[in-house]
């Protein structure tokens, strides 16, 4: 059985949060106004497609995200609430395709297209191990 035999197009995940000083430009490091910073929306909408997802691969998978395509359009003030949602929209092996998009309370703030691979996590750690032992090793 393959990782993704369970995964659909149509399949939907939400996240939403509401944004609190820690979430704004100046405190994550992304500009100077005190709005949504576009790394936490891009954030929310990588939890969102997470949501639609996880729970449906088998014991031992996980999605990483591999592409991101957005704009962001709107600002959100401190103490609006932000939603995100991701629609799984292709299933192409390992790879998935989301369209993904942000509102806040009152607009559309942003929106676009979030590619994830499924992976084997043992597979994967392997691979980081020895990446971090050639990282290590010493140069001749």
């Amino acid at each position: 059985m393959g990782p993704t035999l369970a995964l659909a197009p149509g399949m939907v995940g939400m996240r939403e949060l509401v944004v609190e000083p820690e979430h704004t430009a100046p405190h994550v490091g992304s500009g100077k106004i005190p709005v949504l910073a576009t790394p936490v929306m891009v954030n929310l909408m990588e939890a969102a497609a997470l949501a639609a997802v996880e729970a449906h691969l088998p014991a031992g998978h996980q999605s990483l995200g591999t592409r991101l395509e957005i704009s962001h359009v709107a600002a959100t003030p401190v103490g609006m609430r932000v939603r995100a949602e991701a629609v799984l929209v292709r299933v192409e092996g390992r790879r998935l395709t989301f369209q993904v998009r942000a509102e806040d309370e009152r607009e559309l703030i942003g929106e676009g297209t979030h590619e994830r691979v499924v992976v084997n996590v043992e597979r994967f750690d392997q691979r980081v191990q020895q990446k971090i032992r050639g990282w290590n090793a010493p140069t001749p």
